[in-house]
């Protein structure tokens, strides 16, 4: 397990899961957020974005947790010998969303770019998650099967199991 990619929809605690493989691995974490934004909230020029997405994966092991451009996020799915989808029930990664923004009211949410508005970044986890029914779907699954024939997947799907996934892994 060199090349772990974790994914899923906005507030399903990608952050933190990826930040306790990278504690019990020893392999470096890219948080795609601060790849994706700028230090001010803006988000990054394209080209220099895929130029650092393209360095991580050429490197010999990374975990990369987070979306980004759809084109960059099949790039990763088949680059990682090891694939993490977060696939929590709507109503739980609404509740995450809501509750990182209180707590982030005081303390800078895990994987947060630095200079980015919590307000702003929720209102967009928000509207992300209404869309995502269009792309996290029966189909997206079909593809992700086809995509992990020779790698490990797993999808967590409910809080208990993220929260319990990297003792039980490790």
């Amino acid at each position: 397990m060199k090349k772990i990619a974790v994914f899923g929809k906005p507030g399903s605690g990608k952050s933190t899961l990826s930040k306790n493989l990278a504690l019990a691995t020893g392999i470096q974490l890219h948080q795609l957020d601060s790849i994706v934004y700028k230090k001010n909230g803006d988000l990054a020029d394209r080209k220099t974005y895929d130029r650092v997405h393209e360095k991580i994966l050429s490197s010999n092991s990374w975990i990369i947790d987070g979306f980004g451009p759809i084109e960059s996020f099949f790039k990763r799915l088949d680059a990682a010998e090891t694939l993490i989808y977060i696939d929590l029930p709507y109503v739980v990664s609404y509740w995450l969303v809501t509750k990182r923004l209180l707590k982030g009211l005081l303390v800078k949410p895990e994987g947060w770019p630095d200079g980015s508005s919590i307000l702003k970044g929720t209102l967009a986890s928000y509207k992300t998650l209404k869309l995502c029914p269009k792309f996290w779907n029966d189909d997206f699954m079909q593809k992700l099967e086809e995509i992990s024939a020779n790698k490990s997947l797993y999808v967590i799907r409910s809080i208990s199991e993220l929260n319990t996934f990297v003792d039980k892994i490790f």
